[in-house]
């Protein structure tokens, strides 16, 4: 267990990004009753490396596959679900409810990756009291308080860009370690304090990209047929 918990502080970036894949594909397999998985079947499936998949899974996994077999599912998804957090909850607060606010408010699927979004706080006083789904809006003002008595660690950010680092500071200050930033902008926190950044914008430029470069080899692939 020792040499667990000693490489997870290790494991690339890359390699944590891939494994929630693993869990949620290998979690419809064994809701459709498979008992057995096997490396190169995962990446058959999410179109990736088959020794990729299998040095990911070498990294978390308390067995080897069986020849022939693979890994037992149930095990798998255990330890999947204990390196990953998800037999554990994370509390957060999200600041910014907003149309993305919302969405993550009452996004259930959270629960089964390890995080409860458990309020949400905003400075329009016509949002304040209201309740989405079970999730109660509260003013700005009481962040602080709610932070000290409750020790949650997590802040999420779905404010606009302008408004994003005053919310930060705000959030650093009242003792959140952790943030989850959606805002389309970069964040200065102090040293020791953890963001995550989902940068939207950039993605969908990258999808734009790929998506003219299919559409010139589609084109060009065409030409020919009909040449």
């Amino acid at each position: 267990m020792r040499k667990k918990e000693e490489s997870s502080l290790v494991i690339p970036k890359s390699t944590l990004s891939r494994l929630p894949l693993y869990y949620s594909h290998i979690q419809k397999m064994q809701q459709s009753g498979e008992e057995y998985v096997s490396a190169s079947a995962i990446a058959q499936s999410l179109h990736l490396n088959p020794v990729l998949v299998r040095k990911d899974l070498a990294g978390v996994s308390s067995t080897t596959g069986k020849p022939r077999l693979g890994f037992n599912i149930t095990v798998l998804m255990n330890d999947l679900s204990n390196f990953l957090g998800y037999n554990k909850i994370d509390e957060a607060i999200l600041v910014g409810v907003g149309s993305l606010g919302r969405l993550l408010l009452t996004n259930k699927e959270f629960s089964c990756m390890g995080l409860d979004i458990t309020v949400g706080f905003d400075k329009d006083p016509d949002l304040h009291g209201l309740q989405i789904g079970d999730k109660f809006i509260l003013p700005m003002e009481k962040m602080a308080n709610y932070v000290k008595r409750t020790g949650v660690k997590i802040g999420i950010i779905t404010v606009p860009a302008d408004q994003a680092q005053e919310v930060c500071d705000q959030l650093v200050d009242c003792g959140i370690l952790a943030i989850w930033n959606f805002a389309f902008t970069l964040l200065n926190v102090p040293q020791g304090i953890l963001v995550k950044n989902e940068n939207l914008p950039s993605s969908l430029v990258v999808l734009s990209h790929q998506l003219a470069k299919k559409m010139v080899k589609d084109n060009n692939l065409n030409i020919t047929k009909t040449s």
